[in-house]
């Protein structure tokens, strides 16, 4: 059998079809074959249905592209083993998807177009498991971690300091999926506040968002001596190892908190190096994390920080053009850009109107080891708000 890739695009649900019908056929059938994979899934399904069929436009869009379907794939398969999912999971998984495709595509379908699915759905899973095979035989699917402080610095708003049962093998700028024993099968990812420590202790900057289960939880109900599960460190927001450019971090809200870390990276990589830091935030009472911020910019010289609180200068994005009018050559620093989605997409377009290339510009939008579609790259952010 062979990936067809015409016949994936003519057979995927039709317009009239919603995801919410789709992904209610496609579990139902997955459940009445293998009851017991319901305790797999958190109790509400929207997180898991909007990964599905994220997953399936992947398969569908970028099946003629090997090489990126394997980079988008097999972060999920290592992300699949704190789920609990096993390969012999996979069959049952895909017989309810193309018993879905089926019931769906009406007279569009053929044996051909059965075939196609199959082949596309047997590579996509090969992918995934060999992937997280490989995870395993580095490390565990989670990790327990104790809260050692729980920092309440906003009533929205708290900083966790964390101890993890066994070292947690991160880099300066990725993040970590995050689970409470208030809501089990439930991960949130949240970016590390900070560079790998001596003592192996992790930070995580929360801020509770309206109808969030996990950061309500955390911002809320989470206490010093309380146990949180931590799967493996992911993301992309990482320094260039080959590259020893100056740095241009742009950060409002909790996108602070990867930004610290590499700052933090930075400076103790490369004594020299000079990391330009502006924070943004609502106002200068919403500067968290500004204290920290300047310990460290009096630490080390080659730090500076920078606020900007909106109520002073207008968004960040709005900001920036006279901003960067004090940093020399901006368009030769490497730039990182991480916070609300409407603030890093704001600053991406105006990073780009004051010529900052593009191949220099890191966010976390394309960075959370998330699946990323084509033409939504920008929409998938760590929880940042």
């Amino acid at each position: 059998m062979s990936v067809e890739p015409e016949i994936l695009k003519a057979t995927y649900l039709p317009g009239d079809v919603t995801e919410d019908k789709a992904a209610a056929y496609f579990y139902g059938r997955l459940f009445a074959a293998e009851p017991r994979l319901r305790a797999l899934f958190p109790p509400a399904m929207d997180v898991s249905r909007d990964r599905l069929f994220r997953t399936l436009t992947v398969v569908v869009f970028r099946s003629d592209e090997p090489a990126e379907l394997a980079g988008l794939l097999e972060p999920l398969g290592r992300a699949h083993r704190k789920y609990g999912v096993l390969p012999e999971h996979y069959p049952v998984f895909g017989d309810a998807l193309v018993a879905t495709l089926r019931r769906f595509a009406g007279a569009a379908w053929s044996a051909r177009a059965e075939a196609a699915w199959t082949a596309a759905y047997a590579r996509a899973a090969a992918l995934m498991i060999a992937a997280a095979e490989a995870d395993a035989a580095a490390g565990p699917p989670w990790w327990v971690a104790e809260v050692a402080e729980h920092d309440r610095r906003r009533p929205d708003l708290a900083v966790l300091t964390l101890v993890p049962d066994r070292p947690y093998p991160f880099a300066a700028g990725q993040h970590a999926t995050v689970q409470t024993s208030r809501w089990p099968r439930v991960w949130r990812p949240y970016s590390l506040a900070g560079a790998p420590r001596p003592d192996g202790t992790l930070r995580l900057h929360v801020r509770s968002v309206p109808g969030g289960w996990v950061s309500g939880a955390l911002v809320r109900e989470t206490r010093a001596g309380d146990t949180l599960l931590l799967g493996p460190p992911a993301g992309g927001l990482t320094l260039d190892p080959e590259s020893g450019r100056d740095l241009l971090l742009l950060g409002g809200g909790t996108g602070l908190a990867p930004l610290k870390a590499l700052a933090e990276q930075a400076a103790a990589d490369a004594p020299g190096r000079t990391v330009r830091l502006f924070a943004g935030a609502r106002s200068a009472d919403d500067l968290y994390d500004l204290p920290d911020l300047r310990r460290l910019e009096s630490a080390r010289p080659e730090v500076r920080v920078t606020a900007v609180p909106q109520d002073e200068f207008g968004p960040l994005p709005d900001a920036l053009a006279d901003l960067l009018d004090a940093v020399p050559d901006p368009a030769g620093h490497d730039v990182y850009v991480a916070g609300p989605p409407a603030m890093v997409r704001g600053a991406l377009d105006a990073l780009d109107r004051c010529g900052v290339p593009a191949g220099r510009v890191r966010h976390e939008l394309a960075a959370t080891g998330e699946t990323v579609l084509p033409g939504a790259d920008r929409d998938r952010p760590v929880a940042h708000a």
